[in-house]
């Protein structure tokens, strides 16, 4: 079930059906249609705002985790922990329009876990969280492909392999600062948060926390 408050009362106005095992919600910029992964139905279930009328399911990779709209809500993407890759979804016609497959050298294919999913309000890049493998994507939205990297200490890799940024151990979900100059990733088993200079695509600091961070919000002020 999605459950739906009144933010003001607080006080709950009903709930909609969905598959088994619900994890990520996201809402269209307009916000006329939401977005929920099912993880274990591996779906993306798509419903009517003002009616909460389930209009469109799309199958996925296994374990959708997350879901994002572009800011001109022409697409949202639907990452699959399981399945290792992100998909994008037309929100008119909800056809699948492309698949996002990640590999790093030299790790198997099965750390590679898309969770969290960032895209910055030009609608350009996307910072994909990829769990296990310990490292964020940078992908071009326009293009959805993987763009270059460079790691922490800015040692430039193969130009022919697709490229990451080094970041702590498992991060899960990012969330940029209003000006969009940082990302802060929770890095879930090292207990820290990475910031990351988004111009320079670099992380420059990292912040202990408490053990197990999931995610980053912050005050838009």
């Amino acid at each position: 079930m999605v459950t739906v408050w009144n933010i003001d009362t607080q006080k709950m106005l009903g709930q909609v059906p969905t598959g088994t095992e619900p994890e990520g919600m996201a809402v269209s910029p307009d916000g006329q249609l939401i977005c929920n992964t099912t993880e274990t139905t591996n779906m993306a279930q798509f419903f009517e705002y003002h009616t909460t009328k389930n209009i469109a399911n799309v199958l996925v990779p296994p374990r959708p985790r997350w879901a994002a709209f572009t800011h001109d809500g022409k697409v949202v993407w639907v990452s699959s922990e399981l399945g290792g890759t992100v998909t994008v979804i037309d929100t008119k016609t909800f056809k699948i329009l492309d698949t996002i497959h990640f590999a790093v050298e030299g790790l198997r294919s099965t750390f590679i876990q898309p969770v969290g999913i960032s895209i910055t309000r030009d609608d350009k890049l996307a910072f994909v969280c990829l769990g296990p493998a310990n490292r964020v994507a940078v992908v071009s939205v326009p293009e959805r492909k993987v763009l270059s990297y460079v790691s922490t200490e800015q040692k430039v890799f193969n130009a022919k392999i697709e490229k990451y940024l080094l970041v702590g151990e498992r991060p899960w979900h990012a969330s940029f600062t209003p000006d969009e100059k940082y990302l802060l990733t929770a890095n879930g088993l090292s207990n820290d948060v990475s910031v990351i200079d988004v111009a320079k695509l670099r992380v420059i600091n990292t912040v202990p926390v408490g053990q197990q961070p999931w995610m980053v919000l912050i005050s838009p002020s």
